[in-house]
């Protein structure tokens, strides 16, 4: 499998992190998203959305993160949970991700770290992290009793909703308020495989400093 990536983006660390936890074979293709990549007619001929990640394997391109985390997960009959309840819990699970925390996440870590410093929206920042402070007394109170998002094991539901929480610049995330989801965090830093994003895939801020 190919999954084209860049180490700043959450959303590809979703998938890349499913990957390499699963223990398939692949390999990252880095795209230079600071530098145009993505807008280019190559790019938009493999994904016309215009956005990492994309996963080809054998012929067949998928994206979205969790379209390709579900496909990993189908393919290896691993993080999907054990029983059907378990499967719907961890979709519960993604879609909130998707809306509740990763959008808010990525998108206020872009315009406090990626923009030039002239351009930063302070009110549109101080919106968003308020609502990302709701998201994570949702995921800390749910983590409060539990290992794990959803049943006793790591799920696609762990790999999603961590995607952003491990990135070292600001947005409005700091783990030692959040007990719980600190705690969450550690167990996901000790599976075995587990890498941290810049370590997983090609690029960080780092390079182009």
């Amino acid at each position: 499998m190919k999954l084209h990536c860049f180490g700043e983006s959450g959303n590809a660390y979703k998938a890349a992190l499913t990957l390499e936890l699963a223990g398939v074979a692949w390999q990252p293709v880095w795209v230079d998203f600071f530098g145009g990549a993505t807008r280019s007619p190559e790019f938009r001929a493999l994904n016309p959305m215009g956005e990492v990640p994309v996963l080809e394997d054998e012929g067949l391109v998928l994206t979205q993160s969790a379209v390709i985390q579900l496909h990993c997960a189908e393919r290896t009959g691993r993080f999907l949970g054990e029983r059907a309840q378990e499967r719907q819990e961890v979709l519960r699970w993604l879609f909130w991700d998707n809306h509740k925390l990763s959008a808010l996440a990525g998108s206020t870590r872009f315009l406090m770290n990626f923009l030039p410093e002239h351009k930063r929206p302070d009110a549109v920042i101080a919106f968003q992290q308020a609502r990302l402070g709701a998201s994570y007394k949702v995921l800390d109170q749910h983590l409060g009793a539990r290992d794990w998002i959803v049943g006793a094991a790591p799920s696609l539901a762990d790999f999603a909703c961590c995607g952003y929480l491990f990135y070292p610049e600001p947005f409005g995330f700091n783990r030692a308020e959040w007990p719980a989801i600190d705690r969450w965090l550690d167990r996901i830093e000790g599976l075995p495989g587990w890498k941290h994003p810049y370590d997983l895939m090609p690029g960080s801020p780092a390079d182009r400093t």
